[in-house]
């Protein structure tokens, strides 16, 4: 009877932990598809000084750091503002006919402390995202790097953020965005072919044409200090694109596996050919081409990565890689310094990727369209009409708005750096510093 009496004592005991567990549990939350957001968010986040090292290692040893400094500088404006009324002018409900949104609930995410959506909390939702904010606007500075006064990038990012990016955003991935609802089924943009690349791209050019080309460009050879960091960046970025895009299905399934399987895919195939096209134009194949070819393919699968296969993702990656080597070869043509290449590669690649992936979408994303749009047909082509309306809208507001935000810069603290800065570099002008401690910093 005592050893009865135990095992009862003992079942209670357990059961009451048991009860008690369930009561304090959450039953909402899906651990799986949160631990991957939590990891995606932390790739994402890692792509910020991949990107700093990829470009970092591009300038000249006088520019190293106040180029990486762009990057970093990026992670800390975009995240305060992105909490404070970024991810309500993102997510929020439209308001000024839809221009951007709006949500009190949002402002320093304090209505989200939380809330959970689809089983992951609110909270990494709005972290994964903010850290798209983020490193768009440090594509963008790749197109002026080493001409720039680091005071007024950090307004121009400051400003570019809440009158470009936000809008954007909110047009493509907010429930009520028009360009979410645009066509059947929305405009395609899985993880900011349009509202990242494009944007960042254009902008790019914008600011280089209008700032004007550094110092002895194009008649002085202007070489990269490093390459091998700039190959390690590339690397970080290859990784970090698995959160950038299996991380925007926002689950753990077979989406994600899709996603995820199509970048791989995609940047292999744009490193393959962009190699080839050296090997017969130049002979040779380039450590910085095979970089390139990386992230033509990145950009171009990033809108396409949840509809298209793995046969499609490969075409899209060795498409994006033969156009974007031809829009550098048309910039040395027409003679704008778009220093790194961010509108060559960016904003080339997002182009080429948000518009031909309506060759290559999934018969089932397809199905799924035709049973929305009212009559039961919708085609690759009408497909493409949407995304190609998506691209113009995006290219057209992103100069607009640059050009004036670079104008307001310009008359306010100033953007463009002045001979002399430029002859120390940004490292000693901007931050008393020297990356690598060279007495001849050129």
């Amino acid at each position: 009877m005592k050893s009865k009496r135990k095992i009862l004592l003992i079942l209670s005991m357990l059961l009451g932990v048991g009860g008690l567990m369930s009561a304090n549990a959450q039953p909402d939350v899906d651990t799986g598809a949160t631990a991957w957001m939590l990891t995606s968010t932390a790739l994402v986040l890692l792509m910020v000084p991949g990107l700093a090292m990829f470009y970092g290692g591009l300038v000249r040893s006088k520019n190293v750091l106040g180029t990486m400094m762009h990057s970093f500088a990026a992670m800390g404006v975009m995240s305060v503002l992105w909490v404070i009324f970024g991810y309500s002018m993102c997510f929020g409900d439209k308001v000024l006919g839809g221009w951007f949104g709006w949500n009190s609930d949002f402002v320093f995410l304090n209505g989200i402390d939380t809330s959970v959506t689809d089983g992951v909390p609110d909270l990494v939702f709005s972290m994964f995202q903010g850290k798209f904010a983020i490193i768009t606007p440090a594509l963008i500075a790749g197109a002026f790097a080493e001409r720039v006064k680091f005071k007024g990038y950090l307004l121009f990012i400051a400003i570019w953020g809440i009158f470009v990016y936000n809008p954007l955003c909110h047009w493509v991935w907010a429930e009520d965005g028009f360009l979410h609802h645009w066509g059947a089924a929305g405009a395609i943009d899985f993880a900011g072919g349009t509202v990242v690349h494009i944007s960042a791209g254009v902008s790019g050019l914008v600011a280089a044409i209008y700032l004007g080309a550094r110092r002895g460009y194009p008649h002085r050879q202007l070489r990269p200090n490093n390459l091998v960091m700039t190959m390690m960046g590339v690397g970080l970025l290859w990784v970090g694109w698995f959160g950038f895009n299996a991380g925007s299905s926002v689950s753990s399934g077979v989406e994600t596996a899709q996603a995820l399987t199509a970048t791989q895919v995609a940047a292999a195939a744009g490193a393959l050919m962009w190699a080839l096209i050296e090997m017969f134009h130049h002979g040779k194949a380039t450590a910085l081409g095979f970089a390139s070819g990386i992230l033509a393919g990145l950009v171009a699968v990033t809108p396409a990565a949840g509809v298209v296969q793995p046969m499609g993702a490969m075409a899209l990656g060795a498409i994006s890689s033969v156009i974007c080597y031809g829009a550098l070869l048309l910039k040395d043509k027409l003679g704008y310094d778009d220093s790194l290449d961010a509108f060559g590669v960016h904003g080339v690649g997002g182009m080429v990727g948000a518009v031909l992936l309506s060759f290559f979408i999934r018969d089932s994303w397809m199905a799924n369209a035709a049973a929305a749009s009212g009559d039961g047909v919708w085609t690759m082509w009408n497909q493409l009409g949407v995304q190609a309306i998506t691209v113009v809208i995006a290219v057209a507001y992103s100069i607009v708005c640059t050009l004036i935000i670079i104008w307001v810069v310009e008359k306010t603290v100033g953007l463009k750096s002045t001979s002399e800065e430029e002859m120390q570099g940004l490292d000693h002008a901007y931050h008393g510093e020297r990356g690598y401690g060279m007495l001849n910093p050129n």
